[in-house]
């Protein structure tokens, strides 16, 4: 097959899978050429190494409109009009040269801005969309939903009803709605929508309307590996340092167990300043010591997860979360939160415990992984065994092939 790539993605699982999936395709054959935009991380496994690669810039600026500086109350709507626009115009940029190619097949993944990406309506060949998740922020109470996000600071500070307070909220309101139907007709464009979970597949299907197919991921198991090392008094966690990934939790849940208490690693690949400072200074109150990591190499944090005792997961509704089953790799014991995708990945008492979005059920797993070496090792062992048998990259470039083979051929009919 002659694949054209699309996409627009940061570090992180996502980027790494999106990798394997490239390399993967490359090795069996296929001819594979990619287009991104500048807003995407091409330091982080560079897809250039292993195909030609096409940057278009994203021209993200704000938009000049004259009523921004009559109406500075709305001005979030018109940057957010303005930015759209843009990336629309990025994404038909791309379409553009990708029809002119002759490909078979369009792979297209996630974007870092609206995880949507909007090139599914402009590109008029077979097309195929890997999305890690909906755009969340649309669908789902984090901790209000954004339709009534501000409710109480609006009643207070000016009357809905009056004309001024009903063209600002109706403005907020026509950005957001644009937002989520530009998320439903690209869904709609496509000829496939692959994502990572069962549970995924659910949240597109509540977001969009639209069925999708799952297409679990996989981990490089030659790099992911059990090095038997000695296993220290400590505790790794791995992803974003945010308030979504649930760090203030990991950090109460350590808080509660005995004295002396293992210390935290946190391996982040971005960190949120402000809440950094905020979760250092919970961590200083509660007796826990905290150690940042950032954007360390592979082969460091193949490293830290053969020296982990454990590896603790709390974000909130992660759908997928590669990192477990990273950590699994690595003979790696994991204790996760019970939502998402993560409950199809970890076996509760087999390559882990889940458990209760609460700090005692947590903690109380923690200490019996700690206090019981010999449970943590065969834990660790049949976790690693695990992912041998089910969750290798290879396994997941089959399960891609076959997909984008059959979307093919049903075209070419």
């Amino acid at each position: 097959m002659r694949i054209a790539v699309w996409h627009n993605l940061p570090s992180g699982g996502g980027k790494r899978a999106l990798y394997h999936h490239v390399k993967g395709l490359v090795q069996r054959g296929h001819s594979l050429e990619c287009w991104t935009l500048t807003t995407a991380d091409q330091s982080y496994l560079p897809l250039k190494d292993l195909l030609d690669e096409h940057i278009i810039p994203f021209d993200n600026e704000r938009e000049k409109n004259p009523l921004r500086r009559i109406m500075r109350k709305t001005s979030s709507y018109y940057d957010e009009l303005a930015r759209m626009r843009a990336f629309d115009e990025a994404c038909r940029r791309c379409a553009r040269e990708i029809d002119a190619g002759r490909f078979d097949v369009l792979f297209a993944n996630s974007s870092r801005l609206y995880l949507m990406p909007y090139i599914m309506r402009h590109v008029r060949m077979p097309k195929v969309l890997y999305l890690q998740e909906p755009y969340r922020h649309l669908y789902e109470a984090n901790p209000i939903l954004p339709w009534v996000d501000g409710l109480r600071e609006d009643m207070t500070r000016l009357d809905p009803f009056r004309p001024r307070g009903f063209i600002y909220e109706n403005l907020n309101l026509r950005a957001l709605r644009l937002q989520a139907k530009m998320e439903w007709l690209n869904a709609q464009a496509c000829d496939l929508l692959l994502v990572n979970s069962y549970y995924s597949r659910e949240s597109i299907l509540r977001a969009y309307g639209r069925e999708a197919k799952v297409c679990y991921l996989g981990v490089d198991t030659n790099l992911f590996r059990d090095l038997h090392r000695e296993r220290e008094h400590f505790i790794v966690s791995l992803g974003s340092f945010a308030k979504t990934k649930g760090v203030d939790l990991t950090i109460r849940s350590i808080s509660l167990l005995p004295v002396p208490r293992p210390r935290l690693v946190w391996i982040a690949n971005w960190v949120d300043e402000s809440y950094l400072k905020e979760m250092l200074e919970l961590a200083g109150a509660l007796g826990v010591d905290l150690n940042l990591k950032s954007m360390v190499s592979d082969e460091e944090l193949v490293d830290i997860l053969n020296r982990a005792a454990l590896l603790l997961y709390t974000p909130r509704l992660e759908p997928f979360g590669l990192a477990p089953l990273e950590a699994n790799a690595c003979a790696t014991p994991v204790v996760a939160v019970a939502e998402g995708g993560v409950r199809e990945t970890i076996k509760d008492g087999i390559n882990g415990f889940l458990v209760d979005r609460e700090p005692e059920g947590i903690a109380e797993a923690l200490h019996r992984l700690l206090s019981d070496q010999v449970l943590a090792r065969q834990m660790g062992e049949r976790a690693a065994a695990c992912v041998r048998k089910q969750w290798t990259v290879e396994l997941s470039i089959d399960r891609l092939e076959q997909h984008l083979l059959k979307v093919v051929s049903i075209h070419r009919e």
